[in-house]
C-alpha cells in the first residue's frame, strides 16, 4: 500500500488539506464570534437607547430639583446591583442616579445635545458594562444620560458558544481527513492497474501503455508512449543503418578474402590497386559512420529541435569534420518556424544531409528551413551534381542508395529512413540556383 514517506503524494494531500482546512475553521471561528458579540451588543445597545428615551420621558427637571419618576421607568433600575443601571448628569453637576447603583460611582464622560457614544466600562460585582450615552436638551437645559447593562453573561454565552464552535470545527476536521485518506487511496488505487501494466511491459514487451487512466495522469503516459515510440523508430532505424553498413561492407570484403585467398604474382599490379581501394572504401565507410555517430551524439533524448539555434551548432560540428574544405554555409530559417521533431532526429537527418553536400561541394552549401505545420528542409551543393539517370534511381520505390550511386549511399539512405519515420518524404534534383545536388525534404508535424 501506499506509505506514508516525506515524497508522498498522500501525505502531501493530507498535509494541505488539514492546513486549509485549519486556517478556514480558524477564520471562522474568530470572524464568526466577531460578529456574534457586535450582533448581541447592537441588540443590548438598541434596548439601551430605548431605555434612555424613556428615562428621558420620566425626567422631572426644575431649577431646585431633578427627579426621575420611578412608576415610569422599568422596576429593575431600583434593584440594588441588578446589572442595569442609569445616570443623568446635568451641566451644573447635579445628577439622578438609579437605585440598583447603590453607592457605585460610574464615571461617564459628558456630551453635548445629539452627540452618542457606546463604550465598556467596569460595573459593581466585577461586572462588565455595555454603556450607552447620549447628550440631551430639556428645558434649556443641556443634560447627559448614561444607561448601562450588565453583559457578563452574555459574553459567557459567547465563550461557550465559540468553544462549542471549535471542538465542533476539529470533529469536523478530522471526519474530512478520514474521508479524504478514504477517497486518495481509492483513487491511486485505480493506478495499481498502470503499475501492474508496466510491469507486464518490463516483462513482456508491447507497443504502448494503456491511456484509459485518470485525467491527471494521462499526459504521463501519453509521454511515455511517445518516447516508447520514439525509441521503437530509433531502434528500426539503427537496425536500418547496420543493415546498410553490412551490405556496403559485403562486397569489399568478399574482394579483399579472394584477394588474399589466391595471393597474386607480384607483377599483378591492378589486383594490388583494387585491394587498395576496397580498403579504402572500407576506412571510408567507418568514418562515414563515426561523423554519423558524432553529430547523432549533439542530440539530446526527447529534446525537441530549435531551428534557430540548433542548426548553427549542427553546421560548426560538421564543418569542424571538414575543416581541409574551404566550404561557405549559407542558412535561411523562417522566423515563425516553431520547435520541431526529435532534436536528435533532426541532428542525424540536417548531419548527413550536410555532410554529403559538404562532400561534393565546391565552395558553397546552402541550409533552408522553413513550413507553417510541416518543417521542409532543403540542403543544395555547388559540386557536380547527379545525372538524370542517377537521379531517377535515387527517387526509384525501394532502391538501395548504397547501391545507386557511389559516395552518395549510406548519409542518404540514413536520411530516407527518418523522413519516413517521420512521415514524409524526400526528393533528389539539381540545385537550380547552385548547379550542383539539391535534396528536399518535407517532415509532417505530426
Amino acid at each position: 500500500m501506499w506509505a506514508w514517506r516525506t515524497d508522498s503524494l498522500e501525505k502531501q494531500l493530507h498535509l494541505g488539506l488539514a492546513l486549509s482546512l485549519l486556517v478556514l475553521f480558524s477564520v471562522l471561528w474568530l470572524t464568526g464570534g466577531r460578529i456574534l458579540q457586535s450582533m448581541t451588543e447592537d441588540f443590548v445597545a438598541s434596548r439601551l437607547e430605548h431605555d434612555a428615551e424613556a428615562l428621558l420621558g420620566a425626567l422631572k427637571i426644575s431649577p431646585q430639583q431633578l427627579k426621575v419618576r420611578p412608576a415610569r421607568v422599568n422596576q429593575i433600575y431600583q434593584q440594588p446591583f441588578s446589572g442595569h443601571y442609569y445616570v443623568v448628569s446635568l451641566q451644573d453637576g447635579r445628577q439622578a442616579i438609579s437605585r440598583s447603583l447603590w453607592d457605585y460611582h460610574l464615571e461617564t464622560p459628558r456630551l453635548s445635545p445629539g452627540e452618542r457614544k457606546r463604550l465598556h466600562l467596569d460595573g459593581p460585582d466585577d461586572q462588565r458594562l455595555l454603556v450607552w450615552i447620549g447628550g440631551y436638551r430639556k428645558k434649556n437645559l443641556d443634560l447627559t444620560l448614561t444607561v448601562a447593562e450588565d453583559i457578563t453573561h452574555i459574553g459567557a454565552m459567547r465563550d461557550r458558544f465559540q468553544i462549542n464552535f471549535a471542538l465542533l470545527s476539529l470533529t469536523g476536521l478530522g471526519f474530512l481527513l478520514l474521508l479524504q485518506r478514504w477517497v486518495v487511496r481509492k483513487s491511486f488505487f485505480k493506478l495499481e492497474s498502470l503499475r501492474g501494466e508496466i510491469h507486464r511491459f518490463a516483462k513482456e514487451g508491447g507497443q504502448q501503455l494503456n491511456e484509459d487512466v485518470p485525467q491527471e495522469i494521462r499526459p504521463l503516459v501519453q509521454e511515455f508512449n511517445r518516447l516508447l515510440q520514439l525509441l521503437t523508430l530509433r531502434n528500426e532505424r539503427s537496425r536500418n543503418a547496420l543493415g546498410n553498413l553490412a551490405h556496403a561492407l559485403k562486397g569489399p570484403l568478399n574482394l579483399l578474402g579472394r584477394y588474399f585467398d589466391q595471393p597474386p604474382p607480384r607483377s599483378d599490379s591492378q589486383a594490388e590497386e583494387t585491394a587498395k581501394t576496397q580498403a579504402e572504401r572500407i576506412r571510408l565507410l567507418i568514418e562515414r559512420e563515426l561523423k554519423r555517430a558524432r553529430m547523432a551524439g549533439m542530440g539530446t533524448p526527447s529534446q525537441r529541435f530549435d531551428p534557430r539555434q540548433d542548426l548553427d551548432d549542427l553546421i560548426a560540428v560538421v564543418g569542424q569534420v571538414h575543416q581541409a574544405r574551404q566550404v561557405t554555409v549559407e542558412t535561411r530559417v523562417d522566423p515563425g518556424l516553431s520547435l520541431f521533431g526529435d532534436r536528435e532526429d533532426m541532428f542525424e537527418l540536417i548531419g548527413n544531409l550536410l555532410d554529403n553536400a559538404y562532400k561534393w561541394g565546391r565552395q558553397t552549401v546552402r541550409v533552408s528551413l522553413s513550413g507553417e505545420t510541416d518543417l521542409e528542409i532543403s540542403v543544395e551543393d555547388d559540386g557536380e551534381g547527379l545525372t538524370d539517370g542517377d537521379l531517377e534511381r535515387l527517387t526509384q520505390r525501394g532502391s538501395r542508395l548504397d547501391e545507386s550511386v557511389e559516395g552518395h549511399g549510406l548519409g542518404l539512405s540514413i536520411a530516407l529512413d527518418i523522413a519516413k519515420l517521420y512521415g514524409g518524404a524526400i526528393q533528389f534534383d539539381r540545385s537550380p540556383n547552385l548547379g550542383g545536388l539539391r535534396v528536399r525534404v518535407r517532415l509532417r508535424s505530426n
